[in-house]
């Protein structure tokens, strides 16, 4: 089985949690420090897809209805 991830893609990430346990890594957007790992982790990946590396697409998010019945309620 393929990686799912290039080697360069975990070392950004390896890089981004390291920073956010020194407490340096901040947020793009706001600038606020991260300390939650999986945001660290996204911001990795996110490098990583600038970076050219391999790393597969961002998953949206699929609707789903409240009932668990696909189309509209009667």
């Amino acid at each position: 089985m393929p990686r799912k991830y290039s080697k360069k893609a975990g070392e950004k990430v390896e890089r981004a949690m390291h920073e956010m346990k020194e407490g340096e890594l901040t947020s793009g957007r706001s600038g606020k420090k991260v300390t939650d790992p999986k945001q660290a982790i996204a911001i990795g990946l996110s490098e990583a897809r600038d970076a050219g590396a391999k790393v597969p697409r961002k998953s949206t998010a699929k609707s789903k209805t409240t009932d668990g019945r696909k189309g509209p309620k009667h």
